[in-house]
């Protein structure tokens, strides 16, 4: 959530920092509630003070002999409540005033960073680096193909069983998935990182604090009568983990590490990567998320980078770094860059990962801070996938595919799947 101090007293760059992102947004009736609200508080501070005063000069008349029943003693008591019932309206002023100005900052983006490329959409992403040799050749298939020559995963009877873009693993393929996720939950724990394992169901003051609500809400799925909704990501309830807490800053930066399935509707996607295992409705991940102290929040933005990238290189996949323009960032995001694995199949890279430092945009929604002395402040949140793991599986089949029609495996992977390749049964 936006600094609602930044839109009262600085509405020009809120507005000109939202065009960078193609929002054409008009603050000047935001900025009104906010001045408002100021107002209202600064008239209620005053009217407090001003009761006080009266208590503490009946507390000194009665000690200088004044009797309760007096009538400077009545007089200055009636116009005690006169007081406290003003503030009482204007508290209920300011009820009412808070909960308009929170629904309207919900609905803003973040900020884009100061760093963060200029550009519309994707198009004008910038590419940082690249990582191994893509693999090229004729007659190379794509992950589903190969998949259904080994019987990896079943879809047909998964939509029998839910409806389509769901898959169900088979054998090899549900023991590929499982030695996946065993392997970058240990080498990110072997990094120091703190492995937890979430709730799947989250509330909506989670999605709210993590910025899935309330835009994303047609994104996912909800329990029709419990306020209840499937996690789309482990990046909700590990924000969560310290909503409406102060994080001592002996403990910073806080480093998790969470396998979650995610479960997401794809709104606005169809007939987008309708075969295989890159969109679907429910899909694994291991999920990367840093608690930091807004100083150091830059450096670890490229440290939980290079930490998701040390997943794709261990695995032997191809890569490349791309940095997301203004115009392309995620609603939380102040700067992200884009993990893009080489499939040789498709013969293209694809997303596999997104790291992002949200700086203080997750922590004021969800009112997570540090204390240094006796001053509080916001803390920086930082996320990034380590990685989606439907998405590496689909990268290792096209890439480990062989001429004998087996897929051979990257060494890291073979003492968790118990074999050095995948073979036709």
């Amino acid at each position: 959530m936006l600094d609602q101090r930044l839109i009262r007293e600085n509405p020009s760059l809120v507005a000109d920092s939202l065009a960078r992102r193609g929002l054409n947004v008009d603050l000047s009736t935001l900025q009104k509630i906010s001045s408002h609200q100021k107002d209202l508080e600064v008239e209620r501070s005053n009217l407090q003070a001003k009761g006080n005063n009266i208590g503490k000069e009946v507390g000194q008349r009665l000690k200088n002999g004044a009797t309760p029943s007096s009538k400077e003693i009545a007089d200055l008591r009636l116009l005690g409540n006169e007081v406290k019932q003003k503030v009482s309206l204007i508290e209920e002023k300011e009820k009412a005033i808070s909960k308009t100005l929170k629904e309207e900052l919900l609905k803003l983006p973040n900020l884009p960073s100061i760093e963060c490329p200029d550009g519309k959409d994707e198009k004008d992403n910038k590419e940082i680096r690249r990582w191994g040799i893509p693999k090229r050749g004729k007659d190379l298939q794509n992950h589903w193909e190969i998949a259904e020559r080994l019987d990896l995963f079943e879809t047909e009877r998964s939509a029998k069983i839910a409806q389509s873009r769901f898959v169900t693993l088979i054998n090899q393929g549900a023991r590929l998935e499982r030695a996946l996720i065993n392997f970058m939950l240990d080498l990110h724990s072997s990094k120091g990182y703190k492995e937890v394992l979430p709730p799947v169901l989250v509330n909506s003051a989670s999605l709210t604090g993590s910025g899935q609500l309330p835009k994303f809400a047609e994104e996912s799925f909800r329990c029709a009568d419990d306020d209840l909704w499937l996690t789309p990501t482990a990046e909700v309830p590990v924000t969560s983990l310290h909503r409406e807490e102060i994080i001592p800053m002996k403990d910073l930066p806080l480093k998790y590490v969470a396998y979650s399935p995610c479960f997401r509707r794809e709104a606005g996607s169809y007939g987008r990567d309708t075969r295989g295992l890159i969109r679907l409705h429910q899909f694994n991940k291991v999920e990367l998320y840093w608690f930091v102290h807004p100083e150091e929040s830059k450096a670890a933005h490229l440290e939980i980078t290079k930490d998701a990238e040390a997943v794709l290189q261990e695995l032997e996949l191809p890569y490349r770094v791309i940095e997301l323009c203004a115009g392309d960032l995620g609603f939380s995001a102040c700067r992200t860059f884009d993990l893009e694995v080489w499939l040789p199949g498709a013969k293209a890279f694809r997303e596999i990962s997104s790291c992002s430092n949200c700086e203080a945009f997750q922590a004021r929604r969800s009112s997570i801070r540090t204390k240094q002395e006796k001053a509080t402040q916001l803390l920086h949140t930082l996320n990034g996938s380590g990685l989606a793991v439907g998405r590496t599986m689909a990268a290792i089949l096209e890439n480990g595919q062989q001429s004998d029609g087996s897929v051979s495996l990257p060494q890291c992977l073979i003492p968790y799947f118990g074999d050095t390749q995948l073979s036709p049964e």
